[in-house]
């Protein structure tokens, strides 16, 4: 026994159709105006608005940061110079030892003690 494929349904709509030429054509309703979405463009602007504003914030700090780095290169530089000055003071006070020193080991210069010391006094002319 072989079995036999039901065919399948035709439905009316699918059926082909032959159209009376005397009856009135159907003419396509016309679509509804589309409306523009008011509230999506709010809803846009406010996001587009808030982005913007946080990119004016950013800048805002950096630029704020900028000005405080520049101050901070302003005050390191003015520290390095301070302390080379200061460097300078310091070598100049122990090159003074140094020489006291050396004076004492190779000549034998010793200072002068206080009760060795006499002053002299010079009469202005009047």
């Amino acid at each position: 026994m072989a079995a036999i494929a039901p065919q399948p349904r035709v439905r009316a709509a699918d059926a082909p159709s032959v159209e009376d030429p005397f009856a009135p054509r159907q003419r396509p309703r016309p679509r509804a105006e589309r409306r523009p979405r008011v509230a999506g463009g709010v809803i846009w602007i406010a996001v587009i608005g808030a982005l913007l504003a946080g990119i004016v914030f950013m800048n805002v700090a950096v630029l704020r940061l900028n000005l405080r780095l520049d101050q901070l290169g302003r005050d390191r530089t003015r520290l390095r110079a301070d302390n080379a000055q200061l460097q300078s003071q310091l070598s100049s006070a122990q090159a003074a030892a140094r020489i006291q020193a050396l004076a004492q080991k190779k000549l034998g210069v010793q200072p002068a003690l206080a009760q060795d010391t006499t002053y002299v006094k010079l009469n202005p002319k009047q």
